[in-house]
């Protein structure tokens, strides 16, 4: 077709709304402004960072780290064996189409405004996902966010 399509949701974390800071309606619009296109060579990992607000005023920080995957064709197609476009009688060998490329994005949602760290934790991500490396993203991503904050005077 023309390469044009939309953007889904694949997989999300935590996979409720919490309360207080539901999930924003319409993030695979957002992480693509110009568009869900498929590509003919693959691009360079693109980050942003956009800031949305809420009903509340209240801003959430989006981070959004894009790489391309190659896609699979969804049938080859034939090559024209004479100059008017018609295809020779005997069998011919089906010409492969030109390998595409679709944009894959990942994105992290913070009231917290730390660019650097979510460049950096969306990165690790990344890799984890690209080098195909045994260990869980639900372990990676909890590992992220979890603080563990001393008690005053407390043990460490």
């Amino acid at each position: 077709g023309s390469g044009d399509g939309q953007g889904q949701i694949l997989q999300r974390f935590p996979e409720k709304d919490w309360e207080d800071n539901p999930f924003p309606q319409g993030i695979e619009l957002f992480c693509q402004p110009s568009g869900w296109q498929l590509f003919t060579e693959r691009n360079p990992p693109t980050f942003f960072v956009a800031v949305l607000t809420d009903i509340n005023s209240e801003r959430h920080y989006c981070a959004c780290f894009t790489f391309w995957e190659a896609v699979e064709s969804a049938q080859p197609q034939s090559h024209p064996r004479n100059g008017e476009g018609e295809e020779e009688e005997e069998p011919s060998s089906p010409v492969q189409p030109a390998q595409l490329f679709a944009p894959k994005s990942l994105v992290l949602v913070s009231r917290l405004d730390h660019a650097e760290v979510f460049r950096n934790s969306l990165g690790l991500i990344y890799t984890i996902y690209v080098d195909g490396l045994s260990v869980s993203l639900e372990n990676v991503i909890g590992n992220l966010l979890t603080c563990t904050i001393p008690i005053t005077g407390g043990a460490q």
